[in-house]
């Protein structure tokens, strides 16, 4: 019976299906590729020290069955809360040992692991929930992207304000025609808050036993520990984590996005205080321009450029951007530049208005997600069937073209010193503008000391400069370290 399609059996199995008083759970669930309603599902979570372990809390209705973690000292919270699910340290070992058992995976480890766990889940058949930003680089958004189409799996990522009512009223401003043509977008975040714009560490610190640093390293180049790398710190850090604009760009662009049915930019261009090769900047500037796209009914789409600032940056106040008022919202701001009005929104899309003071009666287009419960919304996604699914709020069809965006702007950045405004081929996942034997030196090192009174400089650049198209490659679609390996690219 594992073969019929559950479909099919209903259909089959009419006269026989009436004889019985009741249908065990195994027959019209599991079995057939996905789980019933009245089922439970079986979730394992893999980074569970941090934001995974708020991610659980909202995912309790279900079975919590095995945790995974690469810091015991950290998840031990977590650990505590749920004693009967098993414990790992490696989330391979786990797919293996139950695999058969688990039919969801949370992942909410640093940025550098989340493809790699996710694509290993998603080929075994497994439904999964990925923190942001959903991915490290382009290729891994286009992978998981595929993947998802692939095995017709119920995915979401963790970007909760899509589940918000915010998001929804602006795209139901836009698209009704509300604010006219936007040509020009302005967002920031007040992020970082944890230490970016250093130097690499050179002293080596003692590892704890409660951490496993060659997990955590996973597929990056191994580095000696410093304790300045993790917890959480490892955010600013280029070899696992996106700065600030990765943190917090799945949060403040998705109603941009979404609203604007962005797909990929075809110029892109940043700059930043001082890049240094490992360590994301203290504040960045980025500008994204995509093409016009398909008319909607109510309003154009024509090409917009979205500007994106951190680190204390901020666009210039509108004109009309009431006094005393701080343009910060929740974390950051979104500023829509129509041709008939300019809207405003906070960070998640919070609380929509429109400079000119109107309040839109927009009709009411995008689904609601009850209780905004981002977490329930998967879990109800998951116990659907392919075929009869709702998506998500944030599924990997859009989460993942979107997070595409994100990570862009961190190409921009960590290549402004190309000196130009670098085009994007989307399609291909290269930039068209960078010659076979253009070069770039990246600042390893600033030693900047104050000796008697006088300022001595001593910048250390790579040496011999570094072949600019093959290190933009391997930012695109990065070499994993050995014993690492990605699953291929679906057709």
């Amino acid at each position: 019976m594992s073969n019929i399609s559950r479909r099919s059996f209903l259909r089959k199995g009419t006269a026989a299906a009436a004889a019985l008083t009741i249908v065990p759970n195994v027959v019209l669930g599991k079995s057939f590729g996905h789980v019933s309603p009245s089922d439970k599902l079986n979730i394992a979570g893999v980074g569970v020290g941090g934001m995974g372990a708020a991610n659980l809390k909202n995912m309790e209705t279900d079975n919590i069955v095995a945790l995974c973690d690469v810091d015991w000292r950290y998840a031990k919270g977590t650990f505590n809360r749920y004693p009967n699910a098993k414990r790992y340290w490696d989330y391979r070992k786990m797919l293996d040992e139950m695999g058969k058992s688990i039919d969801a995976v949370l992942v909410a480890t640093a940025d550098h692991t989340h493809c790699i766990i996710s694509a290993d889940a998603m080929t075994m058949g497994k439904h999964v929930y990925v923190q942001k930003p959903l991915t490290h680089s382009v290729y891994e958004s286009r992978l998981l992207t595929k993947l998802a189409d692939k095995y017709k799996l119920a995915t979401q990522m963790g970007n909760q304000g899509s589940s918000g009512e915010g998001v929804n009223l602006v795209c139901e401003w836009i698209w009704n025609g509300e604010i006219g043509e936007v040509t020009k977008v302005e967002t920031f975040t007040d992020r970082p808050i944890w230490p970016q714009g250093l130097n690499a560490p050179e002293k080596v610190d003692k590892i704890p036993s409660t951490l496993n640093w060659d997990l955590f390293t996973g597929p990056a180049a191994m580095r000696p520990y410093n304790s300045i790398y993790h917890p959480w710190n490892w955010r600013g850090w280029w070899a696992y984590g996106t700065g600030a604009l990765g943190d917090m760009a799945c949060h403040i662009l998705h109603p941009v996005f979404k609203g604007l049915k962005l797909g990929y930019p075809t110029k892109v261009q940043g700059s930043s205080t001082m890049l240094l090769q490992d360590c994301a900047p203290q504040a960045q500037h980025v500008r994204m321009v995509f093409p016009a796209r398909d008319n909607m009914p109510k309003v154009a789409m024509p090409e917009v450029e979205v500007h994106w600032y951190d680190g204390g940056l901020k666009p210039d106040r509108p004109a009309g951007f009431p006094e005393g008022k701080d343009m910060n919202d929740a974390g950051g701001c979104v500023i829509f530049h129509g041709t008939k009005d300019t809207l405003i929104c906070g960070c998640y899309g919070k609380d929509p208005w429109l400079l000119s003071g109107r309040v839109p009666n927009a009709p009411k287009v995008c689904r609601r997600v009850p209780g905004y419960a981002h977490e329930q919304d998967w879990i109800r996604a998951c116990k659907e069937s392919a075929e009869n699914r709702t998506p998500t709020a944030s599924p990997f069809s859009e989460a993942g073209p979107f997070n595409e965006m994100v990570v862009m702007g961190v190409l921009a950045v960590r290549l402004q010193n190309l000196n130009k405004e670098l085009l994007w081929d989307g399609e291909n996942m290269r930039f068209t503008n960078i010659g076979p034997d253009e070069t770039l030196q990246i600042l390893i090192k600033d030693d900047f000391k104050v000796i008697d009174g006088d300022p001595k400089f001593n910048k250390i650049y790579t040496e011999p400069p570094l072949n600019a198209r093959e290190f933009a490659a391997g930012l695109i679609k990065h070499n994993y370290r050995d014993g690492w390996k990605l699953v291929d690219m679906p057709k």
